[in-house]
């Protein structure tokens, strides 16, 4: 499964959140920028890294109890068949959560 990551400006109403004893901190999200380059770089938070070692880098660098977020940003010009290739290792891999980043028209 593909998702696409767009940024969409937060619109709505402005809101008081009530408040409880039992609220908690949210613990921030773990994220991973891998990025694909045209000229077939391999980047993992802008630091060069081979393919057949991406998982295993991500492994290294998660927090116990802590879920990565992955966020692809791949050049318009990589070839889908490069993309669905970094996609599949990552899931093959043990990471789910996977976002495509895009730009609004």
């Amino acid at each position: 499964m593909l998702i696409s990551l767009n940024v969409i400006p937060a619109l709505g109403l402005k809101t008081q959140l009530p408040s409880a004893g039992s609220a908690q901190q949210l613990k921030p999200q773990k994220k991973a920028i891998i990025t694909l380059g045209a000229e077939e770089q391999l980047q993992l938070d802008g630091q060069p890294v081979a393919l057949n070692a991406l998982v295993s880098t991500l492994k290294q660098q998660q927090q116990e109890n802590q879920t990565t977020t992955i966020i692809v940003n791949s050049d318009k010009g990589v070839a889908v068949e490069r993309l669905v290739a970094v996609m599949d290792n990552l899931r093959q891999g043990g990471f789910y959560s996977v976002s495509i980043a895009t730009r609004k028209l």
